[in-house]
């Protein structure tokens, strides 16, 4: 019996060429390390809008008047007459 031939499996010349291997490591290196710094902005960014959010609120909570504090209660004051 002949033994049969495995097919040729593709060789890392059949793939197709991505940019990644056009360009030196050098500069993915530095593009994927800049890509990190810009997430870590904008990661900075939005928490800084968040805190600023949750001060507003808390002063505009802090700055009710009576009445609409009294007006936002879900107690039933003609109970207490």
């Amino acid at each position: 019996m002949k033994k049969k031939k495995q097919q040729s499996q593709p060789k890392k010349e059949d793939r197709p060429v991505t940019l990644g291997d056009m360009l030196n490591q050098d500069l993915m290196a530095k593009l994927k390390d800049t890509k990190q710094q810009l997430k870590a902005a904008e990661d900075k960014k939005i928490e800084e809008e968040e805190k600023r959010k949750k001060e507003e609120r808390r002063l505009r909570e802090k700055n009710k008047s009576f009445e609409e504090l009294l007006g936002e209660s879900s107690l039933n004051w003609k109970e207490f007459k």
